[in-house]
């Protein structure tokens, strides 16, 4: 069996806190499995259709989505104060500083980075958030779609070079940045963001025994209280990961059909 931490991922030294993290948690659960490397642009629908997916980020709307349901063990809860110690995050939307983009108003006709249609805050989160704009334009916002880019990484790359204007960033993953990689994104400004939904989770696969199952999820429910993880959970920007409800998740699905019928179908 294996555990990925590859959505959060961002850099060589967040990858190596991960690694150390879930090695910590298959440790804790008595788990024989083990952290695996899966760098994009390798296709993360692939890593979770395999049976063998013991604790991997999975995105909340392919999650929804999802029949037979992956388990969903826990949720991280991200360490700064607009998180408000909940499972949750959002869609920063960002563009360069010196791009003579003050509002979303400003960014009407420039071209929009999205990641992939599959995600929630590359891309859906972002379409309900500015379907209302959408209607109340009259035509299409933006220009042209630059994607899919897949990782927010990409995005960030795509309106640092000026391949993009306008791009939607997962927020947890914004933070990281500023946090370990503050020059890459001092550039950017964040014009707009959406609500919260509830943050990608770690999951198992569908057939994932239930016993080993809530091993693992007292594991992760164990990260916050364990004084030897105090530096990677700093790392990380995590308090630790609470339980959550895989019915949470189907307001990914709600937020999607909203945008629908506002006549919002695709992110323009």
């Amino acid at each position: 069996m294996f555990a990925n931490a590859r959505m959060y991922s961002l850099n060589a030294a967040l990858g190596r806190a991960w690694r150390g993290l879930l090695q910590w948690v298959l440790a804790r659960a008595g788990l024989d499995a083990e952290v695996i490397d899966y760098p994009a642009p390798q296709p993360l629908p692939a890593l979770w259709a395999r049976p063998d997916m013991a604790c991997a980020f999975m995105c909340g709307y392919p999650l929804a989505r999802a029949r037979p349901m992956p388990v969903v063990l826990a949720a991280p809860q991200p360490s700064p104060a607009r998180y408000a110690g909940l499972p949750r995050y959002c869609t920063d939307l960002v563009v360069r500083s010196d791009a003579g983009i003050a509002t979303l108003a400003d960014a009407w006709g420039r071209r929009m980075a999205f990641t992939t249609p599959d995600s929630m805050s590359g891309y859906q989160g972002p379409r309900r958030f500015l379907a209302p704009h959408a209607a109340a334009h009259g035509s299409r916002l933006f220009a042209s779609n630059i994607g899919p880019l897949v990782t927010p990484r990409a995005v960030v790359d795509a309106v640092l070079s000026g391949a993009a204007d306008i791009g939607p960033l997962d927020s947890y993953a914004l933070d990281l940045l500023r946090l370990h990689e503050p020059d890459l994104v001092a550039p950017l400004t964040v014009i707009a963001t959406t609500a919260f939904a509830p943050i990608p989770p770690l999951v198992g696969a569908p057939g994932l025994d239930a016993v080993v199952a809530e091993r693992l999820r007292s594991a992760l429910l164990d990260v916050e209280a364990a004084p030897e993880l105090a530096a990677l959970r700093a790392t990380l920007l995590l308090r630790g990961f609470a339980r959550i409800s895989a019915t949470e998740y189907h307001a990914n699905i709600v937020a999607a059909e909203e945008a629908d019928a506002l006549a919002y179908p695709q992110l323009i």
